[in-house]
Order: structure tokens, then C-alpha cells, then sequence
């Protein structure tokens, strides 16, 4: 495991039992799901690479445009799905046909998979990366080592 991976991985863990807040990225007073991926960036690089509008829950999905796909490919580095590594960011399709609009950290591989996540209803928790978790994985993204 890289340095940057160990990071993400030890970064992401420290956001469990945050809230769940809807627009938040604030450890510990609340966030959402990109909330959480925007928390970590900023931890590791320092200011955010963009300025995030405002967003409804449902991700432009009426519109079916992807977002949220097209901004991580902006900063983060695209992989292929199934090369998975610990602190890969992970991009969900939670229904078929709809836009992906759930992100998660992959913070153990193999058989007993994990990643934290933040959950409307839960907050920031660690969940096993089940296989109806898996089958909604879309995209697969990686830290920069550096920028």
C-alpha cells in the first residue's frame, strides 16, 4: 500500500460516526457522501481543486446528467473497476438507469471488502462491500499521489 493509499485509508476511518448532513464536509459536525471524499482531499492536499455548487439529493438525476462521474474524473485518477486497492474511491449507480451519485473509500480488499461511506440515515460508517454493494459499482477512482 502506497503512502497516499495508507492516508486516504487512515483519513477516512477518522470521519466515522460524523453525521450524515446533506452539502456538509465537516468531520465530526456532518457530511454527505462527497461531503466525505471533499473532507479527505482537503486533509491531504489542502484547499479543494474546485468550488462546489449547490446540489439537490437527487443528483440531477431528471436531468441524467453524470455529474458527479464527470468531477471525479476532473481530479481524481480513473481506474479500471475491477483493480481494486485500498483507498480507491468508489462510484455507485444505486438504481439501474439512474445517474451515480453515491461515493465511498475502500478501506480493506479481498473477501471481507469494506468501505466507509457517508449514508443518509447512518452518517459516516465502515459497511462490508457486498455484492449488492458491488454491483452497483460503476467507476473506480484513485488519489493523486500528489498535485
Amino acid at each position: 500500500m502506497s503512502g497516499v493509499e495508507a492516508r486516504v485509508v487512515a483519513e477516512a476511518r477518522d470521519w466515522l460516526g460524523t453525521p450524515y448532513r446533506h452539502q456538509a464536509s465537516r468531520k465530526g459536525a456532518g457530511a454527505d457522501c462527497l461531503g466525505l471524499i471533499r473532507g479527505i482531499w482537503r486533509a491531504l492536499y489542502g484547499a479543494e481543486p474546485e468550488a462546489v455548487p449547490p446540489y439537490s439529493m437527487d443528483w440531477s438525476e431528471p436531468a441524467r446528467d453524470e455529474v458527479l462521474w464527470r468531477a471525479a474524473g476532473r481530479h481524481l485518477r480513473p481506474k479500471d473497476r475491477e483493480e481494486a486497492t485500498l483507498g480507491d474511491v468508489v462510484l455507485f449507480r444505486m438504481r439501474d438507469g439512474s445517474v451515480a451519485k453515491h461515493l465511498g473509500v475502500v478501506t480493506q480488499t479481498g473477501s471481507q471488502a469494506k468501505f466507509v461511506h457517508a449514508y443518509s440515515g447512518h452518517g459516516v460508517v465502515e459497511s462490508s462491500l457486498t455484492n449488492a454493494w458491488r454491483r452497483r459499482i460503476v467507476a473506480r477512482f484513485a488519489f493523486p499521489e500528489e498535485i
